[in-house]
């Protein structure tokens, strides 16, 4: 089934606490405005390829994971009652959400995803959408302290 671009938010997850900020959010988007979303999880396989013993395994590992996650996610937003495709990426997350907001009417980010180096590697990520996205970029903050 063909998206409309129009009706279609485009939500990068990564199983962070980030992302499900992100997912909460567009989800309540979704529901009020009647659009449907899609989940993007994008693979670094630049990571990847510089782990030893080669990467067969670690791409599988990596592939494993992400179809996990998104199914989780995908589950999650059906449960709220909200028409949901996901899509899966070999590639940086950053080119994997851009790609998808060609088709989309805003893309919805977490301000950070997992902790620490990865942490900052998200942070990068919104902020590299926000300035080359081909849509709306909504970033969302984590709660206040």
């Amino acid at each position: 089934m063909e998206r409309d671009p129009k009706r279609t938010i485009v939500v990068g997850v990564d199983g962070s606490e980030g992302a499900r900020r992100a997912l909460d959010w567009a989800i309540d988007t979704a529901k009020a405005t009647g659009m449907t979303l899609q989940l993007v999880h994008g693979i670094d396989v630049g990571v990847a390829a510089t782990m030893p013993y080669g990467t067969g395994m670690v791409f599988e590992q990596l592939e494993e994971s992400g179809s996990a996650l998104l199914k989780a996610d995908v589950e999650y937003v059906r449960a709220a009652g909200v028409e949901v495709s996901s899509e899966l990426d070999l590639g940086s997350s950053a080119q994997a959400v851009l790609q998808a907001s060609k088709h989309a009417a805003m893309l919805v980010l977490g301000s950070r995803g997992h902790g620490g180096f990865a942490g900052l590697l998200m942070g990068s990520v919104s902020m590299y959408c926000v300035h080359h996205a081909h849509c709306p970029v909504v970033v969302v903050p984590p709660p206040e302290h």
